[in-house]
């Protein structure tokens, strides 16, 4: 399959795109499936409040929306390629540099520039590929590279598990600092995006691709997308950076927690692969809203689970369905606009989703504090996924194998 760069063209494989984009993709998971652990670790070495502790989940949204903004819009400035390495970079470095750090505002203002570069990472890596392969197999593609995000989870739970009670946390965010190096690499290796590379003479300001998003052609898909992202986003970060300390306060021992977290991240490979089958045989829609619902579902019955059984399987339940969601939301989103403003379009939507990420953590560690339990927590959950569900029922258009533009 011929691609370009900005200097000559060049050829990269489909299976090889998939894997150097899914690369980038693990990375960005393992450091934000460490986080998770680590705000439970903290909680215990630096005495926080619930308060304090949903603060640093979301101040990592905050730098995801500033970066799904300005990346995404960089990313039909500059091309696909040139923002994913950038991206990859600022979020290693800065992640590496947060294990060094005495204080929580220290700590705090590392974690925006991480999540600055994983919220910039996400939509255009998904672009990229989506804008790379056959549209026959787009959305597979797109729901495959999503399903690397489950194996950096798995990693970080691993590391989490046999790292953190061991030698600390601080090692632990070490680690994550290794996917820099790699970047170096994919500079060498990756092509861009053939569409973009087609279209790089005839860039609008950004300006005109932000009203290009808004405008009456475009209005409907992205009302629809900027509902679905904020409530999935909302929804995932609120719950799953609170997995290891929910099971902490339902009495497990920290060590105990974290094992019982890895259990559940091991239903998100399945929830992908299926989510990966259907796409192309049914459709975006169709398995949108039905992984969306059964999340809805899985966080209200893990939300009122009282005995251990039933908090590993409606939890691996959770993780099945939602990250399922994740994988059909990213093929979606890229599908909705245009070349010449899709990198935009995908961003911005990100980036408002990005904003529900800021709310989730803090709404819980708010709630927590005012003395509300986990049931009518993840009942907010429920009910948010359900209006994301709806706004794909009936707004959404179903792209399946319709060549991008």
């Amino acid at each position: 399959m011929a691609t370009a760069t900005d200097e000559k063209p060049t050829t990269i494989s489909r299976n090889k795109l998939l894997t150097v984009a899914g690369l980038g993709w693990l990375f960005d998971a393992m450091d934000v499936g460490i986080l998770s652990f680590v705000i439970a670790a903290l909680a215990i070495d630096w005495n926080l409040t619930s308060t304090e502790m949903g603060l640093i989940a979301s101040v990592n949204s905050v730098g995801m929306a500033v970066g799904a903004f300005v990346f995404g819009i960089y990313a039909d400035r500059i091309g696909r390629k040139k923002v994913f390495i950038i991206t990859l970079l600022l979020f290693s470095i800065a992640s590496g540099l947060s294990a060094l750090t005495t204080s929580l505002a220290a700590f705090m203002i590392l974690r925006f520039f991480v999540g600055a570069g994983l919220g910039g990472e996400l939509p255009v890596a998904s672009t990229l590929v989506s804008e790379s392969v056959p549209a026959k197999e787009r959305g597979r593609i797109v729901v495959l590279l999503e399903s690397f995000w489950a194996g950096g989870w798995l990693l970080a739970a691993i590391i989490s598990y046999f790292v953190i009670p061991e030698y600390g946390w601080r090692i632990a965010l070490l680690l994550t600092a290794l996917p820099a190096f790699y970047a170096l690499y994919l500079r060498i290796n990756l092509p861009d995006s053939p569409q973009f590379s087609a279209k790089k003479n005839v860039l609008q300001s950004v300006t005109n691709n932000i009203k290009g998003v808004w405008s009456k052609e475009y209005r409907k898909p992205t009302i629809m997308l900027w509902t679905v992202w904020f409530t999935v986003v909302f929804s995932y970060y609120g719950m799953f950076l609170w997995l290891p300390s929910v099971m902490v306060a339902k009495g497990f021992p920290l060590i105990q927690s974290f094992g019982y977290v890895l259990l559940m991240t091991l239903a998100q490979l399945p929830g992908y692969f299926i989510a990966a089958w259907l796409i192309e045989r049914i459709g975006r829609k169709f398995v949108l809203v039905t992984f969306l619902l059964g999340t809805a579902f899985s966080a209200l019955a893990f939300g009122n689970a009282e005995t251990i059984m039933m908090l590993l399987i409606s939890g691996a339940f959770l993780s099945f369905f939602n990250l399922g969601a994740w994988g059909a939301l990213y093929a979606y989103s890229p599908e909705q606009y245009p070349t010449i403003i899709r990198g935009t379009g995908t961003g911005m939507a990100a980036s408002f989703g990005r904003i529900g990420g800021i709310f989730g953590p803090l709404l819980v560690g708010v709630m927590l504090g005012a003395g509300y339990g986990f049931p009518v927590i993840f009942g907010v959950f429920c009910v948010a996924i359900i209006i994301g569900a709806a706004a794909v029922a009936f707004l959404g258009t179903e792209t399946k194998q319709i060549e991008l533009e």
